[in-house]
């Protein structure tokens, strides 16, 4: 921010009694969030994305007839910049940004949308390219079609990487002329349920957390081909959970030493050490609150959005064990995800 002061923007959902969009100051020295405003302009923002110059941020309507917008944060208040606009698919839940767009994971329809951003930030006005997943899993109901939970631009920015969990694959794509292209499908584990991505600070590597198995599966990212290669899967509880775990967030630490995740039906943060090219559980330790939806990471702290408990937990890191120790939290209703400015 222009001003010096960090920011942390949290998502939330509306129909659930969220407020919207949530700004706060986040204290450097040790972690801390203080609410500085809130905008309810758009329905249930449930996941956002900053600009690279931090000017501006984006924000998925994840409704039946899903959306994105853009806001202007150069205040302490995010100000809408222009009308949301459609992506011509339902639930999007997750943003990515690349090559000059706004890509949005589409859980409802299973798709990837691409809508462009003009110079000074705002998104035009319909999206310019969709691509729809296919395929299925075996876990019924939760895999009888696709459902594109995630997307994102590799380290290289070369490439698109989405992932599915309706059809237990992580796809790469292009994006040439605003049209979105397929350019290789990597198969996981057949029920696995990959939700989110995270890759290792090097670029090499990435880590896929499994919702519908509590598990990170490893794979070997090769940047000049575009090509995914799944090597292991790991456990990111020490046992057999009692329940449907649901797994959700995935975070790696700068060094690339650590990788950390949620399970929301634990209440639980994963701490994993990067071992090569393995991954070696080294303990959980309480959310915070109830129902992990969302994890971010930055300066030596970890925050996480507690969607059912309707707050954001912060977390002091252990810089050589990586295990977090809670500091404090901020009550957000219906919380869904935090991104760091």
């Amino acid at each position: 921010m222009a001003d010096g002061r960090r920011r942390a923007y949290i998502g939330s959902f509306t129909a659930a009694g969220g407020p919207g969009i949530v700004t706060a100051e986040v204290d450097p020295g040790n972690g801390a969030l203080t609410v500085l405003s809130s905008v309810n302009a758009v329905q249930d923002p449930s996941h956002l994305i900053l600009a690279p110059d931090g000017k501006t941020l984006y924000a998925v309507s994840e409704t039946a007839d899903g959306a994105v917008a853009a806001y202007r944060v150069e205040g302490d208040k995010p100000e809408p910049a222009g009308r949301p606009v459609p992506v011509d698919g339902s639930g999007p839940t997750h943003l990515g940004l690349f090559a000059g767009h706004v890509l949005t994971a589409n859980y409802g329809s299973g798709s990837v949308t691409a809508v462009p951003v003009r110079p000074d930030g705002t998104l035009a006005r319909s999206a310019s390219s969709v691509l729809r997943h296919s395929g299925a899993g075996p876990h019924t109901p939760r895999q009888q079609g696709p459902h594109a939970h995630h997307v994102q631009p590799d380290p290289s920015g070369r490439w698109a990487v989405s992932v599915d969990l309706g059809t237990d694959s992580v796809r790469v794509c292009t994006l040439t002329d605003g049209a979105l292209a397929l350019h290789r499908e990597t198969a996981l584990r057949p029920g696995s349920g990959p939700r989110h991505l995270a890759f290792h600070p090097d670029g090499s590597h990435a880590y896929v957390v499994n919702e519908l198995s509590p598990s990170v599966t490893v794979c070997r990212w090769d940047a000049a081909s575009g090509v995914l290669t799944s090597l292991s899967e790991t456990p990111v509880l020490p046992g057999a959970p009692a329940r449907d775990a649901y797994p959700s967030g995935i975070v790696t630490s700068t060094d690339g030493r650590f990788v950390w995740t949620a399970t929301r039906g634990e209440d639980v943060l994963s701490v994993l050490a990067v071992e090569g090219e393995e991954l070696r559980l080294v303990t959980t330790v309480h959310c915070g609150g109830h129902w992990p939806r969302a994890l971010a990471a930055s300066g030596g702290f970890l925050y996480v959005a507690n969607e059912r408990s309707g707050d954001v937990t912060w977390f002091a890191v252990d810089p050589l064990t990586g295990v977090p120790r809670r500091g404090g939290s901020i009550r957000v209703t219906a919380a869904s995800c935090v991104a760091l400015g």
